[in-house]
């Protein structure tokens, strides 16, 4: 694979009228199913949402579900945009990226890469709100981050997220994840847009990528705690810096 240097150098130089023009041929309309912000399977019985996950990844309250928790990465500064929004706590918004992570006697612990953003006790989207018809709506959808912007639409560059799987469709440097809006016609403006928030998106996680790579410290770490490295250093599930 080429060096993340490289691999910027390349999200750098997309041309978001091909962006545009791959997302018009495989086509999308959003029908507000929530799909992309929900858990893999339904919460259990009596499970209902009313509360996120801990900062280490641990339910806040005794709802119990079998369902695989939403996992959407979120950068430092997303993190803090989502909390200006309604003057949240660090945990409110985001929890430790689950993968890295180990069972431990009291908890989840280890050290993991970057953020996802936070989930109720059903493993979905903390911001996520669903109507009595079943419509689904972001409650903070003017903030939302790069990857929620983009859904379910990614570029094939190496160091990159490919969300939700492997993708189903592609056009270009373009590849479409599972999604149900899938297919349907899309207006040139909202080609256009979506494809200058993908480049953004390709060009900001492959930047957040190398400041994680470059700014990586082994740490000494106590049984039972979790550590986060982002672009900005060794952290907390809190979100302050790990001494």
């Amino acid at each position: 694979m080429d060096s993340l240097e490289t691999e910027l150098e390349r999200a750098r130089a997309l041309d978001e009228s091909d962006l545009a023009d791959a997302i018009e041929t495989i086509g999308f309309e959003c029908t507000r199913c929530g799909a992309c912000c929900k858990a893999e399977s339904a919460c259990g019985e009596g499970g209902e949402s009313d509360g996120p996950v801990d900062g280490s990844g641990e339910q806040s309250n005794s709802a119990e579900t079998d369902a695989e928790p939403h996992t959407a990465t979120v950068f430092p500064d997303e993190i803090r945009q989502l909390q200006a929004t309604g003057e949240y706590d660090f945990r409110d918004v985001a929890r430790p990226m689950p993968y890295g992570l180990a069972d431990g006697p009291d908890g989840p612990e280890g050290e993991t890469f970057e953020w996802a953003l936070q989930t109720d006790d059903c493993g979905d989207c903390t911001f996520y709100a669903e109507g009595d018809d079943g419509t689904g709506a972001c409650t903070v959808h003017g903030d939302r981050p790069l990857i929620c912007r983009t859904y379910p639409f990614s570029v094939a560059l190496g160091g990159t997220s490919q969300p939700m799987g492997d993708a189903v469709d592609e056009a270009g440097m373009v590849r479409a994840h599972e999604c149900e809006g899938l297919g349907r016609d899309i207006s040139r403006a909202d080609a256009e847009e979506l494809a200058a928030a993908l480049k953004e998106r390709a060009v900001r996680e492959l930047t957040e990528a190398i400041g994680v790579r470059d700014n990586y410290r082994p740490v000494d770490q106590s049984a039972g705690q979790v550590v986060v490295h982002d672009s900005e250093g060794a952290k907390r599930p809190d979100g302050s810096p790990y001494e």
